[in-house]
Parts: C-alpha cells; sequence; structure tokens
C-alpha cells in the first residue's frame, strides 16, 4: 500500500447479497484496499437473513482489506433499507429479519393505510404512502404471524443500525433510514407516536435518530474488526441515500441507477409528499430530501428476456413497432403487483433483436416516467441525468436511456457508490466537511458524458397507449380468474 495523502476511512455496503468494505483516503478519495463477502438470503415466501451473517461477512471482508483497514480513523455502515431487524435482551436476533423485498406484509400495507386516513395522510405525515416493503408493515405482519417473537423482542433495529451497534454498543440509527421505516414522520422529524401505538410498537424499543454530521458513537473494546478502541463511527445511512452522498448530489441533479430494480432519485430542498404512493418521500443523510421511485424489473427481467431469446443482453436491432411491458415480477412503478410480462404487435418479420429492444424501451419507460415526478418542477434539463448501478456500462442501456430521455447522459467512472458515500460521511466526521462536498471534493461522478438526442415521442406514446389498454389485463394479473 503506498503512503495515503490524508488519515484513511472505511465505508461499508451491506446489501442484500453481500458486504463491501472499501478502505478510502479521506484527502483524495483513493480506494486502497476493498474487500467482499456474501449473505444468503431465502426462498420461497419470504426474503429472510441472518444479521449474524452481516457481521460475519463484515469481519470478512476487512480481514481482505489487510493492514490498512486497522490504521482508519473513522468508519461508516451503509445498508440495504426497510429490513426489519428484533433483538432480545442480550442483542441477539430473535428471529431471521425481513427483509425489503419480502411482500409478505400487503395485506398489512393496505391496512394501515386505510385505518390511519388514507394515502393524503400518510404521504403529509410520513412522507411516504406505505407499501410492503416498509418497516412498520413487516412489523404488523410479525404481530399478526409470530406474537410470540414480538413479546420477545428488547430492540427493533434496521439492516445498518444493527451492525453500527455492534460497533458502538449503542442504538442509533439517521434520517435517511429512518424515514423508510413509516414510523418516522418527515413533517416532523420524529417517531409518530400514533402510528407506533397503532401498530403496538414501545418506542423505547427503537434506536436513537443521529443528526446529519454528528458521531454515533466509538468502536468498543469487544469486537473482532480490525479497528483501534475509539475509532470514530459515523451515523452511517441508507443505501440510496449513501449513494447519493458518494455522488455528491446537488439538488435537481437526476440520478437512474439500473440495478436488478431500477430506481431514479434527486435531491430536493422541498419534502416530498406524493399521495399516489409512486414517490417515497425520504430523507437524504446531511438535511435535505431523497425523493424516490422504484420499479421492480430492470436489469434482471431483460436479461431473462435476452436469455429467452438466445441472445447475448446487447444483440438489439432498431426498427420495430413492437411493445414489450417486461413486468415478470408484477410490477411496483406503474403499480401493478399482480401484472406478468405483456408483448403487443408481433408480426412476421418481427426480429430477435428487435423484441430485445423493445424490453429495454419498456423497462426505461417506467423508469423515465418516475423521473419526471421525483424532479422539482423548475429543474434544469441541460443537467445530464446520472447513470448508475450495474446495467450503467451496458452500451444498450445507455443508449435507450439517452434516446428515451432526450437528455445528456454521463456514466461515472467510480464504483461501490454506496461503500464510498458512507466512506464520505466518515471523512466528514474527520475534516468538519458535508460528506457530499468530500465526495464532489473526490470527484466521484468522473466520467463519459453522452451528448442529449432528440427524444423519441413516438415509441414513448406508443408505450403508454398499450399500457393504457392493457391496464384491465395487467391489473388482474395471469391468476384471476
Amino acid at each position: 500500500m503506498s503512503a495515503a495523502e490524508g488519515p484513511l476511512v472505511v465505508g461499508v455496503d451491506s446489501s442484500t447479497q453481500s458486504t463491501k468494505a472499501l478502505v478510502v483516503d479521506a484527502a483524495t478519495g483513493r480506494v486502497v484496499a476493498s474487500g467482499q463477502a456474501p449473505h444468503t438470503v431465502s426462498s420461497g415466501a419470504g426474503r429472510e437473513s441472518d444479521p449474524r451473517q452481516w457481521w460475519d461477512a463484515l469481519c470478512e471482508a476487512l480481514h481482505q482489506c489487510g493492514a490498512a483497514a486497522s490504521e482508519a480513523s473513522a468508519v461508516s455502515i451503509g445498508g440495504q433499507q426497510h429490513g426489519l431487524v428484533t433483538l432480545d435482551a442480550r442483542g441477539e436476533p430473535v428471529r431471521p429479519a425481513l427483509l425489503w423485498n419480502d411482500v409478505r406484509s400487503a395485506p398489512q400495507a393496505t391496512r394501515l393505510v386505510e385505518e390511519l386516513g388514507g394515502t393524503k395522510a400518510w404521504a403529509e405525515r410520513a412522507g411516504s404512502v406505505p407499501g410492503p416493503s416498509f418497516t412498520v408493515t413487516k412489523w404488523a405482519w410479525l404481530a399478526e404471524n409470530e406474537p410470540e417473537a414480538v413479546r420477545a423482542t428488547a430492540a427493533v433495529r434496521l439492516p445498518h443500525d444493527y451492525l453500527t451497534e455492534r460497533l458502538t454498543g449503542q442504538g442509533t440509527t439517521d434520517r435517511g433510514d429512518a424515514s423508510g421505516t413509516g414510523w418516522w414522520a418527515s413533517a416532523t422529524e420524529a417517531y409518530d407516536a400514533e402510528v407506533l401505538a397503532h401498530v403496538g410498537l414501545d418506542p423505547a424499543l427503537l434506536p436513537r435518530v443521529v443528526r446529519p454530521g454528528e458521531v454515533a458513537g466509538t468502536v468498543r473494546d469487544a469486537h473482532e474488526l480490525p479497528f483501534a478502541k475509539g475509532t470514530l463511527v459515523a451515523a452511517g445511512t441508507g443505501d440510496n441515500a449513501a449513494a447519493a452522498l458518494g455522488l455528491g448530489l446537488r439538488p435537481g441533479t437526476p440520478v437512474l441507477s439500473l440495478g436488478t430494480s431500477g430506481t431514479v432519485y434527486a435531491v430536493s430542498r422541498l419534502r416530498p409528499a406524493d399521495p399516489t404512493g409512486t414517490v417515497a418521500g425520504f430523507a437524504d443523510a446531511h438535511g435535505d430530501w431523497l425523493p424516490l421511485a422504484c420499479t421492480l424489473n430492470c436489469t434482471q427481467a431483460v436479461d431473462r428476456v435476452a436469455a429467452l431469446l438466445g441472445l447475448d443482453r446487447e444483440s438489439v436491432e432498431p426498427g420495430t413497432d413492437v411493445t414489450l411491458l417486461p413486468y415478470l415480477d408484477g410490477e411496483r412503478t406503474p403499480a401493478l403487483p399482480h401484472a406478468s410480462g405483456l408483448l403487443h404487435g408481433l408480426r412476421h418479420d418481427t426480429t430477435g433483436g428487435q423484441l430485445l429492444q423493445a424490453a429495454y424501451d419498456g423497462a426505461v419507460h417506467s423508469l423515465l416516467g418516475a423521473l419526471d415526478l421525483v424532479l422539482d418542477p423548475d429543474a434544469d434539463t441541460s443537467v445530464p441525468l446520472l447513470l448508475i448501478g450495474g446495467g450503467a456500462r451496458g452500451t444498450a442501456w445507455q443508449q435507450t436511456v439517452r434516446r428515451l430521455s432526450g437528455r445528456a447522459v454521463q456514466v461515472p467512472e467510480a464504483r461501490e457508490l454506496v461503500a464510498l458515500g458512507a466512506a464520505a460521511q466518515a471523512a466528514g466526521l474527520l475534516t468538519g466537511e458535508d460528506p457530499a462536498a468530500v465526495a464532489r471534493r473526490w470527484d466521484t461522478t468522473r466520467g463519459p458524458v453522452l451528448e442529449a438526442v432528440e427524444r423519441d415521442e413516438e415509441t414513448l406514446a406508443r408505450i403508454s397507449q398499450v399500457l393504457a389498454d392493457a391496464a384491465p389485463l395487467l391489473e388482474r394479473g395471469p391468476e384471476s380468474d
């Protein structure tokens, strides 16, 4: 390892499938060491993980970082949002964590919205209309289905909170991750006593919400990590808020993330409150807001279409009127949870490459429709759209987003933006800077810019019309009578 120009910090991304750790030079943003270890997730009706394996994965990832990790002056944990972690009086998990993509609480979500004033009331108080991904719905599901687990619970945490607490011995969270629970009110920036009482959750079981820039604690004695006792621990945050920090986002800069699911978001000075539920009104990690919309079908759905056609994912062909809505897992945006994929306009001369391009078009159409709702009305449309995530380096994805958005598209070279954002938050503790300013100093958005082309209004209008015409079929789903 070459000598660092400044102190070293550690940023962690504890995601659904794995934990990644980066050791970063706080002065330059240079990654001096990295490590990664996997998690397992249950299959079947639910999606669950044992939180203790997140800790084991963190230990392994940091072990892979070698001596550099032991020199770190501060650490921060970014983690998957929404997951419900229940701990007993000894701090051990009562049961496996219910993850964000466990949708068994859909009936509870519907009831909670109805029982506490409807969608408009929820948007005004919490910033979001809770769906089955939100933590409050998972607690309601647990209370109905496993009351013995609820009785044994002495502390309720989110995934990043669990890891931070194992470092410091103190129960803390941050406003970014708390805003995805449904029991933190964005209107007051405090836990909502009425919601908590309604679902039977004692507020004493919840962690303290650490303010932006505040130290959450220090590394305690008893741990298995390479950090010295007294190493500063930042508040951490949820994965989307961490990625926003990692990009150093300023208000009005749009982000489109291409992963298994797709997300669009932007930092805003205005508190979001979308009564339709399309936009989740999350807080960000440094005092502003992070309106965000999510689609369920993105890279994985398009890759599945490519596999069915026996094509490489880049083997697209233009020049077709075929429409493919790749809603293979139902869809969240638009809200069609029971939908399946739909193909319209197939002809004798339609090629496999044209079908594949139609799948890209259908996936991007959903994301761009949500983007218009995420951005403030006066946002500058000349600002490049930042394209991140696993699909961002794919030519077919880049060109489809460029053509259907009509915007310039920038593809940052930096990878592991969640861990980089956590590292920037840790660095901010040492320098007193806004973590987003740290990331801008590190130039994390550096990368090629694809110039804007004329927006393909014809394709967008055709997909919108097919979607509108097929709405009754898509709402009914494949298993309905």
